[in-house]
């Protein structure tokens, strides 16, 4: 299966002109400055968030992305301010991309019951190939079972590609009950080739994304915990060639929290995902499922395992002019 997918990624190289695509969170709300640059800020107490994706595990070699992040309100500049690393690997480190994003958000208040947030990213990413871990044709003609020769192929000619990259995005919250929002991620759509003469360029991502939350005691004052709460969810997203429309709902009886959601990528039919999570006012953890429907199937991938986990520290809030937009926690 490695030598497989060995030749598969040099198919891939030798056509020049991919078109690259970002890495998918299915808990989008949990790695909420991933989603969109205009939630830096949103929770307005300091926050530290962590997220864990293993994508197709029952394939060897594919898709593992960590991502870690800061964000918070400052009143001083009228808006949030936060930073994110991710580090995304694909084929066990055959090709490695990390992200370095810096993002602010201006927040004001547009009348008493709607908050809006304009969110500006500037990223630095850059993508590595690890030439050594291919296994070519010419090796296993001429070589014998665990002892290869070196390859005949030539290696492009940039193994390390380094771009700079912008990124904006707003959000809306009506009365702490309704949010929605839009991103624009990579609007300058740098080249992403390994080849000089390449035309691999990184294609625009547009996300839309709505939602409500729901208090099913009806007695909700204002505070950061609902004791139970309904919050059905959508989200659009499309990038180059690829579409996709997420639909569920998270249903909250504190401090438990369950999900469910429908995602389609438009062409096929992907994945149903199950979530359980545990909340707290200083922290939260969920673990969510992806279960394959789509023709690869799920006994073929093992579907998709992922983690995420955030801290919410204390702040004087009342000192604060804008007020937290509310979103799902994960």
């Amino acid at each position: 299966m490695r030598k497989k997918l060995g030749l598969f990624l040099l198919l891939l190289l030798a056509v020049m002109t991919v078109n690259a695509q970002d890495p998918t969170f299915s808990q989008y709300y949990g790695n909420p400055l991933f989603l969109n640059p205009a939630l830096a800020g949103s929770k307005v107490c300091p926050r530290l968030t962590f997220n864990y994706r293993n994508q197709w595990p029952a394939i060897p070699s594919t898709f593992v992305t960590y991502s870690a992040s800061y964000d918070q309100y400052i009143d001083a500049v009228s808006g949030g301010v936060g930073i994110m690393v991710l580090s995304d690997n694909q084929g066990d480190g055959t090709i490695t991309g990390t992200h370095v994003d810096a993002m602010y958000s201006f927040m004001t208040n547009l009348s008493s019951t709607l908050t809006m947030n304009t969110g500006f990213q500037v990223s630095f990413i850059q993508n590595k190939l690890n030439w050594n871990r291919y296994i070519f044709g010419d090796q296993i003609e001429r070589g014998l079972l665990g002892n290869l020769p070196p390859t005949l192929e030539s290696p492009p000619d940039r193994l390390n590609v380094a771009m700079v990259d912008f990124s904006t995005g707003v959000l809306f919250g009506y009365n702490q009950t309704m949010y929605f929002g839009f991103a624009a991620h990579h609007i300058s759509q740098p080249d992403n080739s390994f080849y000089s003469i390449g035309n691999s360029k990184l294609d625009m991502k547009l996300t839309a994304h709505a939602g409500a939350l729901i208090d099913m005691r009806g007695d909700y004052t204002g505070g950061n915990i609902l004791e139970m709460s309904v919050s059905p969810n959508i989200m659009y997203q499309q990038q180059g060639k690829f579409h996709q429309l997420n639909l569920g709902l998270y249903f909250n009886v504190y401090p438990l929290v369950v999900g469910a959601w429908f995602r389609n990528n438009f062409e096929n039919s992907d994945a149903v995902i199950g979530l359980v999570g545990f909340q707290h006012e200083k922290f939260k953890v969920g673990y969510s499922y992806d279960y394959t429907i789509s023709p690869l199937t799920n006994s073929g991938t093992h579907g998709a395992h992922e983690i995420s986990f955030a801290w919410l520290f204390d702040c004087r809030q009342k000192t604060f002019k804008h007020r937290a937009i509310k979103d799902p926690l994960f």
